[in-house]
């Protein structure tokens, strides 16, 4: 180290930023990032013609500009390194306010699919890609795949409702998908095991879907084999409300369709609309596919009806509106939110998400703008009045 300061100190005599040169490669050559990282600022102070130490004070616009470019080039430079070691809690440090959450997602999947399966090193680094990944919001479907490996279906969903389920709904699909797939597979093999090991239905059906094991086995609705934890099941059908993804909904389905043949003694009641989860969920999942679309729309249209008449919340009216908003029935979404008691209390989480668009949204695409006029006008909402013409002006 003795020979380094001495060239540092023979390196000086040329200038400020050959000496900062100099010595930016020893420390990258040595990994010493945390120091590197010092050094960029005061680099970026000299360039400047800032004061090398003490408080900046007031800047002009455009230095204050140029320092926090370099200021974000030194956090990539030295938070990239960090997490390509495994330095995860590091490197966010410094990436979070200088990455894009998209290439910072892909680097940490890559980091994981090469983590050892053991090992206390092992096991610190899976834990801080949890928690950037998931806590953070960075890859919320990542985390959850890693919370299932090593802790299991009931950490997973207990995860999902403290850090995914506050997201906005777009960012909750991948992450609820991650949920649904998992579930779908443990009762496909689970249903397909027990089946072939009862003779019900042929070796190799583990291939087939839910639905088709359960047609093959006569359906089952007097049997008492149960080949889930229930609480898991229903828990993941109320997730899944959130996704759109067809593929997803498909196994949704099938999980509804299996929940409807459980014993009674072993279901928990949901909230309204959804009191029997399982025949509701089918049902609701069951229109989203393009199946019993009016026997759907009539069941939660009835549910809406009688939350208003019992003041039950605004779930069920949610609901409907987001079965028909999706169905593409933008006109009857809208009527069905305008429905709403005024003063119905807390949002639902169909509203807290996103999982609807919003009233103006609603009216245009369902070409109903006055409706939602003369609702305005009726609840005194002159906000919302004022957008539907303005709505119009922005986008003619």
């Amino acid at each position: 180290m003795t020979d380094l300061f001495d060239t540092l100190a023979a390196e000086a005599a040329r200038g400020p930023a050959d000496l900062f040169a100099m010595l930016a490669a020893s420390l990258i050559e040595r990994k010493r990032w945390h120091a590197l990282f010092d050094l960029r600022l005061l680099e970026a102070r000299a360039a400047l013609g800032l004061p090398l130490t003490g408080d900046l004070g007031p800047l002009e616009a455009t230095v204050r500009d140029a320092l926090d470019e370099r200021s974000l080039a030194a956090c990539r430079e030295v938070g990239w390194p960090l997490l390509a070691e495994g330095s995860v809690a590091a490197g966010w440090m410094y990436l979070r306010a200088a990455a894009e959450p998209a290439e910072l997602a892909s680097k940490l999947r890559d980091l994981a699919a090469c983590l050892p399966t053991d090992g206390e090193a092992a096991e610190a680094v899976h834990g801080e890609i949890v928690h950037v990944a998931l806590w953070e919001g960075i890859d919320p479907a990542l985390g959850l795949e890693l919370v299932l490996e090593a802790q299991g279906t009931c950490n997973a969903i207990t995860a999902y409702e403290q850090a995914v389920s506050r997201l906005p709904a777009a960012r909750q699909q991948a992450a609820a998908a991650v949920l649904v797939a998992h579930l779908h597979r443990e009762v496909l093999t689970n249903l397909a095991a027990d089946l072939e090991r009862r003779g019900l239905v042929k070796p190799g059906a583990a291939r087939a879907s839910i639905v088709e094991l359960l047609a093959g086995a006569g359906g089952l609705a007097d049997d008492p084999s149960v080949h889930v934890d229930v609480s898991h099941l229903q828990s993941v059908l109320r997730i899944a409300r959130v996704v759109t993804d067809r593929t997803v909904i498909e196994q949704a389905w099938e999980l509804a369709s299996y929940a409807s043949r459980l014993p009674a003694e072993v279901t928990y009641p949901g909230e309204p609309p959804f009191e029997n989860v399982g025949d509701a969920s089918r049902l609701f999942y069951a229109a989203l596919l393009g199946r019993d679309v009016e026997a759907a729309v009539k069941f939660f249209r009835a549910a809406a009806a009688t939350a208003r008449l019992d003041e039950a919340g605004t779930l069920p009216a949610d609901i409907l509106a987001l079965l028909l908003w999706r169905l593409g029935r933008p006109a009857e979404a809208l009527h069905a939110v305008l429905e709403r008691p005024a003063d119905g209390g807390m949002p639902s989480v169909v509203q807290t998400s996103g999982m609807l668009p919003s009233l103006v949204e609603m009216a245009v695409v369902g070409d109903a703008l006055d409706m939602l006029r003369r609702a305005c006008r009726d609840r005194g909402d002159e906000i919302t009045f004022a957008a539907t013409y303005a709505v119009r002006s922005t986008n003619p």
